[in-house]
């Protein structure tokens, strides 16, 4: 009798210990001590990842917001303005950890943009009215962001929708990178690997 309620005992005690669950939270805590290291990304890396996520992002957000100004240009306003109302767009917010903008020749005198965007947006503007093609740009703003910058195409649908008065042949995609986030998606990226 007592080998039997030893027996019962034991067997209780190893089913407490739900050896499922613990190897499930040992998973969980080396990928939490793997994110809290500290990690070395060089500066050519964030700024390759900008760059080459930058191109990817404008040319994707440049179609979808196309599509939707075809789907009802009435909204073209809202859309233009709140680029994150447009899903797709949304997605690659979040998906990247940017803010994507449109900006156009009034945002010269946008007292939110760096003093040196705003010299960009006057070389673009430039660049506009001479009928010159002018190339993508990535800047870095300060210690914790970077600024990637691409001209829409002159007399693109998205000008004329987006853009109003004497300058409505000129419009800029405004990305901005925080590099703790290029950090976090290169990490992940690696974790995958």
């Amino acid at each position: 009798m007592n080998r039997i309620l030893f027996f019962v005992i034991m067997l209780a005690s190893i089913w407490s210990c739900d050896l499922g669950n613990r190897v499930e939270n040992t998973k969980e805590l080396a990928k939490e001590m793997k994110a809290s290291q500290i990690k070395r990304v060089t500066n050519t890396q964030l700024i390759y990842s900008a760059d080459e996520w930058g191109k990817k992002i404008t040319q994707i957000a440049e179609k979808s917001l196309i599509k939707e100004l075809e789907k009802d240009p009435g909204k073209a306003a809202e859309l233009c303005r709140n680029m994150e109302r447009i899903p797709v767009v949304a997605a690659l917010e979040k998906e990247y950890g940017v803010k994507v903008e449109l900006l156009g020749a009034a945002d010269i005198k946008n007292d939110d943009l760096a003093p040196k965007e705003k010299e960009l947006l006057e070389a673009y503007l430039y660049s506009a009215k001479s009928k010159t093609v002018a190339s993508d740009n990535l800047q870095q703003l300060n210690d914790t962001l970077l600024v990637y910058n691409a001209p829409v195409l002159l007399g693109s649908t998205i000008c004329t929708a987006c853009m109003s008065g004497p300058d409505s042949t000129f419009a800029v995609w405004r990305l901005l990178f925080s590099k703790k986030e290029i950090i976090r998606k290169l990490d992940a990226k690696q974790l995958k690997n």
